[in-house]
């Protein structure tokens, strides 16, 4: 069983939205630009619109997503990543996610806020890494720090073990597998930022590790409790007062 420590398509573009209580639905978004005019396509992933809070996904390895229709049909990379196939599990009738190339570029970053803040400007925005989807959390960090609600980084990459999250004033979560084996993951690196720096933790255990450590269906990837996990980071998510 999972443990958990804490501490403390709609294909095309969408004009609009009508709220839709039901299964998730996919959309694919072309609206939001860099300033030379060059497109940053996502997927916006949603129950009912307009969302209280949007989660951007950052997936881990080569972190190209990359979608597009072809012949009317949503095609896009990474479907196998936690993030990525999990994020079903994280939407609810409140809760919506974007999917998007993982990236450590601020003006990349930025158009995706200018674009997603336009559509639903009463949304809290977070922003989730895997893996090394989390070397781009941690970069961004404190460009985002007054930009958006907070940050969760999971699975983190080695460089968590010097990440102060305490200094940065939105919120930051850290999740990680108590048996990831995964050499350039390790749970070690984790704990010790929890330890030192007091940031805010969750465990999580169980589940079936299968192939390479570092790939998405070993404890790395939360392979069988990517519902449990999806659920805590969730609840962590709605325990934040909603501004007003």
């Amino acid at each position: 069983m999972p443990m958990f420590r804490s501490t403390t398509l709609l294909l095309g573009l969408l004009a609009g939205f009508i709220a839709r209580p039901c299964l998730a639905q996919d959309a694919l978004i072309t609206s939001a630009h860099y300033a030379n005019g060059e497109s940053v396509p996502y997927i916006l992933s949603s129950q009912t619109l307009p969302p209280r809070y949007i989660v951007i996904l950052f997936p881990g390895g080569a972190g190209i997503v990359d979608p597009h229709l072809d012949d009317g049909k949503l095609v896009y990379g990474m479907r196998g990543n936690f993030l990525v196939r999990a994020r079903k599990f994280l939407i609810d009738d409140e809760l919506a996610t974007v999917v998007t190339n993982t990236t450590g570029s601020e003006e990349r970053i930025q158009a995706l806020l200018d674009d997603i803040t336009a559509r639903f400007p009463a949304a809290q925005i977070y922003l989730m890494g895997t893996s090394r989807g989390t070397s781009s959390t941690i970069k961004l960090a404190a460009y985002l720090e007054h930009r958006i609600a907070g940050e969760i980084h999971t699975s983190s990459m080695n460089e968590i073990y010097f990440f102060d999250a305490k200094k940065f004033s939105n919120r930051q979560l850290v999740v990680h597998h108590r048996d990831d084996q995964c050499r350039v993951t390790p749970f070690a690196s984790a704990q010790h930022a929890h330890e030192k720096y007091g940031n805010e933790f969750i465990v999580m255990e169980g589940g079936i590790s299968t192939g390479d450590a570092c790939e998405a269906f070993a404890h790395h990837g939360y392979n069988g409790i990517e519902k449990e996990t999806m659920e805590a980071i969730r609840q962590w998510i709605k325990q934040a007062p909603l501004a007003r």
